[in-house]
């Protein structure tokens, strides 16, 4: 397999992820608000609402568990990137009137064979950064 082919591989299993996580919270009550939102350089997987919160979910999927698995994808930089994302939608979407929260979920294996694990309320905001209202909330 080239590099081209192991990329294009690695982003459909990316989206095969996605779209199992994605499966799994409608099937839970999630209701799924965006899916890949972007805004610059920053991303989200999904952003969903449940019991009136914000739920910020990162996905990460990996073919084998090797090397810490799907959970070891999630360092402090992405961490402070996703952050930083949720903050920009938060804004955007003018929805800092209720309590959110990061989710991750982790799938290991292929499409039709993937082991899931859903981590609630992965991180607290403040171990990384101050989570109150941006400069651009105030004006």
């Amino acid at each position: 397999m080239n590099a081209k082919e192991c990329k294009n591989a690695h982003l459909r299993l990316g989206e095969e992820g996605e779209d199992a996580a994605a499966r799994y919270l409608a099937q839970n009550g999630y209701h799924i608000l965006a899916r890949n939102w972007h805004y610059g350089k920053l991303e989200l997987d999904l952003v969903c609402h449940k019991d009136a919160c914000i739920v910020f979910v990162e996905v990460k999927t990996r073919h084998r568990s090797d090397f810490g698995g799907p959970l070891a994808g999630i360092t402090p930089k992405k961490k402070w990137n996703l952050l930083r994302a949720a903050q920009a939608w938060l804004t955007i979407n003018n929805r800092w009137d209720l309590p959110s929260r990061f989710d991750i979920i982790c799938l290991t294996g292929a499409r039709g064979g993937f082991s899931m694990e859903h981590y609630r309320n992965a991180f607290e905001c403040d171990q990384f950064m101050d989570c109150g209202y941006s400069n651009r909330q105030s004006r």
